[in-house]
């Protein structure tokens, strides 16, 4: 199957990292390459490190890359064992790193996948395929109590409890075993109001359900606590988020090692320890420019932050 993908911010990404011909740099989000392809062609007797924790993925970017060789190096993995995969490679600090939180288009696209309330498929969700735990073992086999608290916290859904209990009741006369049958579960709770707005019924829930089979928010809060450490003096974070769970957690792990003093105001010196390790570039996230959502519609809920190495 042939896909097209747009990577999303992708001069702004490029501008963030001020990359450095020699540097090394780590693409934490390889995807298909998009962002990857433009990191390799700025390098010259640098290095970049593409994980992902999607095999489909390596396979399909690493053809891309093949002009490059030499410059990069493929790994099979989670960027919340980031500390452990450059360790692994001997590389003690990099010079820049990039991470795109969203789910691929590729991903959304391929119905097999079954991250789209859009196509009819089974209930997967699964970024990396060989894990055993998929969506349809949350819609299925976890509890009433559980279900709604994802589906409120991690889709920020008004209606996760009747959400919740419409999958209940449903699966107890048969499992719900692709997207569309769950879509017409999620659809069946909601009010007629809530239908009629403009968002899909279905894309919070699925938000969430897709956020819990990846361990997304652990795997996020894992990967910014030890980034900076591992980023030479000089060095960027950017961090593409897609939704304000994941932005918050960018915007909270950025201040704290910005501005993580926690003495009481008014102390003529720091005593708590704290020392600033990160120093945001732009005091706002950046946003994709009127061009962009015109060709890429997807890039609407995007935002990039982007911090410094002192």
């Amino acid at each position: 199957m042939e896909f097209t993908h747009a990577p999303v911010l992708l001069n702004e990404s490029i501008d963030g990292l001020n990359i450095k011909p020699n540097g090394i740099y780590v693409d934490g989000t390889l995807g298909r390459a998009g962002h990857s392809i433009e990191i390799v062609k700025r390098l010259e007797g640098g290095r970049l490190i593409a994980i992902d924790r999607d095999m489909t993925a390596i396979r399909e970017a690493g053809e891309r890359l093949k002009d490059y060789e030499g410059k990069f190096t493929l790994v099979h993995g989670n960027f919340s064992q980031l500390k452990e995969i450059l360790t692994d490679l001997g590389i003690e600090k990099v010079d820049g790193m990039l991470f795109d939180l969203g789910v691929s288009s590729p991903q959304l696209d391929d119905a097999e996948r079954g991250f789209s309330y859009m196509n009819d498929a089974p209930l997967d969700m699964r970024m990396d395929r060989g894990q055993s735990f998929s969506a349809w073992d949350i819609v299925n086999q976890w509890d009433e109590s559980e279900l709604r608290r994802i589906i409120f916290e991690y889709g920020e859904e008004r209606y996760g409890s009747r959400i919740a209990s419409a999958i209940v009741k449903r699966r107890e006369s048969s499992p719900i075993n692709t997207t569309f049958e769950l879509v017409d579960t999620i659809r069946s709770a909601m009010p007629a109001a809530a239908l009629r707005e403009k968002q899909h019924p279905a894309k919070r829930t699925f938000q969430a359900v897709r956020i819990a089979v990846n361990d997304e928010l652990d795997s996020i809060s894992r990967m910014l606590s030890t980034a900076a450490d591992m980023l030479n003096v000089g060095g960027r974070l950017c961090v593409i988020s897609f939704h304000s769970l994941e932005d918050r957690l960018v915007k909270n792990a950025i201040h704290s090692k910005e501005n993580g003093c926690t003495c009481p105001p008014g102390f003529p010196i720091c005593v708590c320890g704290f020392k600033q390790t990160l120093k945001s570039v732009y005091r706002k996230p950046v946003v994709a420019g009127k061009d962009e959502l015109e060709a890429n519609p997807r890039a609407r809920s995007a935002k990039l932050r982007v911090a410094e190495r002192i």
